[in-house]
């Protein structure tokens, strides 16, 4: 079963590189992965809100979510199953960036992005904000495939783990809100 998900993962790889990979959007494609180093854009952005006063809550919290997803994806799981970056293993898939770590399961800029994404969704009030919150998320999980450092797999995983993260931060954020009261 997993060498059946792992050659359709490679498929699915290699349809996105052959379709969809055109060269007007590889450097925006880079340029957002990239974004994602570290965690660098999400843990910018939400130490900025940690500044303002009516956005300081959204800041700490997101941070709580981030720091879990860190802990869940890059310290525990790449770890503890050790799957190798796609370009190593799928032959005929070009990457469009170096990863150094050779550990792909599942992607830490995936569970980040998520992991943000959904407590700052869960603290705007509008719509349309929560739509963005929760688009950039998507647009980091599709560009660490279109850039040939991911799995799908490792996407989903990433975007699961984040969305839990983001979860729990919420529910502690609840928890502490009623403790004040």
């Amino acid at each position: 079963m997993l060498e059946y998900i792992q050659a359709l993962d490679g498929a699915v790889l290699l349809w996105i590189q052959e379709v969809l990979r055109l060269p007007v959007l590889d450097g925006f494609m880079t340029l957002f992965t990239q974004l994602g180093n570290a965690g660098l854009v999400w843990v910018g952005i939400s130490l900025a809100l940690l500044l303002v006063p009516r956005t300081r809550r959204m800041g700490f919290w997101a941070l709580v979510a981030l720091l879990l997803g860190l802990l869940c994806t890059n310290v525990v799981l790449k770890h503890l199953v050790g799957r190798t970056r796609p370009w190593l293993v799928v032959e005929g898939l070009t990457h469009l960036v170096v990863e150094n770590d050779p550990l792909s399961f599942p992607s830490g800029h995936t569970c980040a992005a998520f992991a943000a994404g959904s407590v700052w969704a869960r603290f705007v009030e509008r719509r349309w904000l929560k739509a963005v919150c929760m688009l950039q998320a998507v647009l980091m999980a599709f560009s660490r495939l279109y850039v040939g450092v991911h799995f799908p797999t490792d996407v989903l995983a990433g975007c699961a783990v984040g969305l839990f993260c983001g979860w729990l931060a919420w529910r502690l954020y609840g928890k502490w809100e009623a403790g004040r009261t």
